[in-house]
């Protein structure tokens, strides 16, 4: 294993650079990074010890070979790397590289977006069949088996009593209490469908946001007609499972019980507790929450564009793409003030929504609303407080939660949910 780094910033690789952790575990596979979803002093320890491969955005410079040194920062929100670079390895050509861009499982496009992946590649040992490294060196070689392994939750639940006796036990205080389950503990993340990866670690539907956005309005219009703002279209469309940049959440935690025992049934599943001072929470008539949704409508390319690095306010509203996001903005609110703040387009929120169909209200729902590459720390922020409860005994849980009148019919609450919810209970089964 490998963590292969790339960055656009001059020099960087002299000095540091700093990774906000949306562009931390970019191409990586799924078992690589569920040892990373908590970034504690063993997963920190676990990257120093990992060979590294130190590259720019491009093709026209050179790569370096060494190990990094990991520091948090931001409160957890940053990763800064320190090369330290291995000078018995002379700086290597992208030439070079190329050939065996395969073998080190660097696709075409990495190279050209900064980003940090953890490879499972013995980087050496391919290294060494090019001839690129002296005669003799050897590296560290560390695998899979000797990463870090998830801390386990602090609780758990066999049944929907013990589940409810956890709930009574949290104290938030004032605070607003909200609930998502997770069928898979291991496997899925706090993070929207429209940032998610497939099991080699690319993204499936970033790119095409906009896109899929405009085609399900070109393809269903009169179904939006009656929203106003961009927010109630992705509500929507959530509502009918196109990948938006929204993550559900709910205030009842047995639907937060039934959506983690729903599927996956031989699998640890958990519902994470989220808890918020109510003055995090926006509504969907926010002006924050109209600058991030319509980020939705921006193409790649335009939403790429956008630097925010800068610390002048003014000169970061002067970008083009920034006056095409505020077009947006003004179509649903005229009199919106032409002056967009660089943190709140990269934050997450909590926002309530109209409840426009019965599923929503039914499942008191709510959604948390990602910014561009905005990332929810998978052990909480200093707005969002989370615990999480570990679930096993899944198809008992379910039975229990069904007697409470909570199941297909009533979650989902459609013709076609009911007919399958009553044929699945009247069906025949030999063991009964």
């Amino acid at each position: 294993m490998y963590n292969f780094l790339v960055t656009s910033r001059e020099g960087a690789w002299e000095s540091g650079y700093e990774y906000d952790k949306s562009r931390f575990l970019e191409y990586t596979n799924d078992d690589i990074a569920a040892s990373f979803k908590e970034l504690k002093e063993p997963q920190l320890q676990a990257l120093m010890e990992l060979p590294c491969l130190f590259a720019y955005e491009g093709t026209q410079h050179t790569m370096r070979v060494g190990k990094v040194e990991v520091k948090l920062r931001r409160d957890g929100k940053i990763l800064f790397a320190r090369p330290i670079i291995d000078e018995r390895i002379a700086p290597i050509e992208f030439a070079q590289i190329k050939p065996h861009q395969a073998a080190l499982d660097i696709r075409d496009w990495e190279i050209n977006r900064t980003h940090w992946a953890v490879k499972d590649e013995d980087l050496f040992a391919i290294l060494h069949r090019a001839g690129i490294l002296p005669e003799g060196m050897v590296g560290s070689k560390v695998t899979k088996e000797d990463l870090p392994a998830t801390s386990p939750p602090e609780t758990q639940a066999d049944s929907v009593g013990a589940f409810i006796e956890h709930v009574f036990r949290l104290n938030h205080g004032r605070r607003e209490v909200f609930y998502r389950g997770h069928s898979n503990s291991k496997k899925y993340r706090l993070e929207p469908s429209i940032f998610r990866r497939d099991q080699d670690g690319n993204f499936v539907y970033r790119d095409a946001e906009d896109r899929m956005y405009r085609e399900l309005l070109v393809s269903n219009s009169l179904d939006f007609s009656g929203d106003i703002y961009t927010l109630d279209r992705l509500v929507r469309m959530q509502h009918y499972s196109l990948p938006t940049r929204l993550l559900d959440i709910t205030s009842n935690p047995l639907i937060g019980l039934y959506f983690c025992c729903k599927s996956h049934l031989d699998d640890a599943g958990e519902v994470i507790v989220l808890s918020m001072d109510p003055g995090y929470i926006k509504y969907f008539d926010s002006d924050t929450a109209s600058c991030i949704a319509n980020l939705s409508r921006l193409s790649k390319g335009v939403r790429d564009s956008i630097t925010f690095d800068s610390e002048d306010v003014d000169g970061f509203n002067d970008q083009r793409a920034l006056k095409q996001l505020l077009h947006f903005i003004k179509e649903e609110k005229p009199f919106f003030e032409p002056r967009l703040e660089p943190g709140h387009l990269r934050s997450v929120l909590c926002v309530k929504g109209k409840h426009t169909n019965s599923r929503i209200s039914f499942q008191s729902g709510a959604f948390l609303l990602f910014g561009d590459e905005a990332v929810l720390d998978e052990e909480g922020t200093s707005d969002i407080t989370l615990h999480r409860i570990a679930v096993t005994n899944k198809r008992s849980i379910l039975k229990e939660l069904d007697r409470l009148n909570i199941n297909e019919s009533t979650v989902f609450p459609y013709i076609e949910s009911s007919a399958k919810y009553i044929a699945q209970k009247f069906s025949f089964k030999a063991s009964e």
